[in-house]
């Protein structure tokens, strides 16, 4: 097993900006006036596992319906695009959010808020460029930030204002936006191989 710093740093990044969890703190402000306390070490905790079980039998079930990986990281390659664009303009093109849940620690907060279907696209779509090893500890890494951000998400909100937040997504839209046309290209040519 031998760990690449620089895959590791990739992949933390993309699933940083898919997940975008600086850009939900609105959302998980909103979610702990509703229902209260959130767990905040489960929520991450559920997601993480959510998000390496994926990791794992998605291929399997992506073979089962007869779907190679390439396939499936160029139609992940559009949902990141997606997303960015959301990110960029400040659109929704489509968010599921249910008003009433029973626990919002479980749902809609682990998921499909942060292990959603961008964040488990984007896991098989990374699967395709580079190895298991480092792709789990990106997502080990994402989930202790996500802990941090449940944790102090009112600090946060308080220190970088709606303005930074706003800015932080615009960054992160256009780093996406790069890695979704890189993943488009990259998985496209060997469809027609």
């Amino acid at each position: 097993m031998s760990f690449n710093f620089k895959e590791i740093f990739t992949a933390f990044m993309v699933l940083f900006a898919v997940i975008d969890i600086i850009g939900n703190i609105p959302i998980i402000i909103d979610l702990r006036k509703k229902v209260g306390h959130i767990q905040s070490e489960k929520a991450s905790l559920i997601a993480g596992f959510i998000m390496i079980i994926f990791m794992f039998l998605g291929q399997s079930l992506l073979s089962l319906i007869g779907i190679d990986v390439n396939s499936f990281a160029v139609a992940g390659s559009f949902i990141l695009f997606f997303i960015a664009l959301e990110m960029i303009l400040g659109i929704t093109l489509y968010k599921d959010h249910e008003e009433e849940a029973v626990s919002a620690t479980v749902f809609p907060l682990a998921f499909p808020l942060i292990a959603g279907p961008g964040s488990l696209t984007t896991l098989l779509s990374l699967r395709a460029e580079f190895s298991m090893a480092n792709i789990i500890v990106a997502i080990l890494l994402n989930v202790i930030v996500i802990y941090v951000v449940l944790k102090t998400s009112t600090k946060i909100e308080k220190l970088i204002g709606a303005n930074g937040i706003n800015i932080i997504r615009k960054i992160f839209g256009v780093i996406l936006l790069a890695i979704a046309v890189k993943l488009f290209a990259a998985n496209i040519k060997e469809l027609f191989i």
